[in-house]
């Protein structure tokens, strides 16, 4: 036990997961400066029910995601997550697992900003590489390319963030989609100095063939500044279809340096 824990602690301090700003889903332009650092510690708690009910699948992700300005306007983002899996048909435990997920390399480059406007561009490429275990249920035991358009509108009264997305999985499947897109919106609403009111929607490709639905989800949330340089987030997420996971509480904490 002491040694599952140690290592535990030692993803969560040295690994990272690429996040937006959380609990958004949807990602901003926004970049750390050249020589600045951002550390994020995040959790997610999801809960699903498939066939009926008949069978439940609760899940889980804790990881600390760094971003480190290379440049004024260029972060890179390394990501590898903990992750948790328990599924029970009709009562009965049919997979339970833990461990690490696939590790994500990306660099986000905001490549347009008009001050005057508030409104900006950024690309986000991306490469994931496969050290989950798969069998488990923990990784997708294949390379990802990915890449991501970001736009932001910001005002007084808050701001207003879009994604288009694009990956690419050679799995090899007739029964799998290799090309997966990605689209969301999510909203920043200044509530106070210190409190941020967030709203995200969005929606991606089933990777499987033979689904017509698309996962798409509703989120809503709070971010909160108790300190200069340290804001803590909650939110609720939501599937608005089935092929979405059912529910999942979000909770993290940023810290800028």
């Amino acid at each position: 036990m002491l040694k599952k824990s140690a290592v535990f602690i030692f993803t969560l301090l040295v690994s990272t997961n690429a996040y937006a700003t959380h609990p958004l889903v949807t990602d901003d332009t926004g970049t750390q400066g050249k020589g600045k650092f951002q550390i994020e510690i995040n959790s997610e708690f999801a809960s699903d029910s498939r066939d009926g009910g008949t069978e439940k699948e609760h899940s889980g992700e804790a990881a600390a995601a760094l971003s480190w300005g290379i440049a004024d306007n260029i972060d890179l983002v390394t990501a590898l997550p903990e992750k948790w899996l328990s599924i029970k048909s009709n009562g009965i435990t049919s997979q339970d697992a833990s461990g690490i997920g696939d590790m994500t390399i990306e660099m986000k480059w905001r490549f347009f900003d008009d001050e005057t406007t508030g409104l900006s561009f950024a690309l986000k490429p991306g490469i994931t590489i496969p050290t989950g275990n798969a069998q488990k249920g923990l990784g997708s035991d294949l390379f990802q390319e990915s890449l991501l358009l970001i736009a932001t509108r910001a005002a007084r009264l808050g701001a207003v963030h879009c994604n288009l997305g694009y990956s690419r999985i050679e799995k090899g499947d007739d029964n799998a989609r290799n090309h997966i897109w990605h689209a969301s919106i999510g909203t920043e609403i200044n509530v106070t100095g210190d409190l941020r009111a967030v709203l995200n929607s969005g929606i991606e490709t089933n990777e499987a063939k033979a689904s017509k639905k698309h996962p798409a989800f509703l989120l809503g949330g709070v971010i909160c500044a108790v300190a200069e340089s340290l804001d803590l987030d909650f939110g609720l997420k939501y599937g608005l279809n089935e092929a979405e996971t059912d529910t999942a509480f979000l909770a993290g904490l940023a810290a800028r340096f």
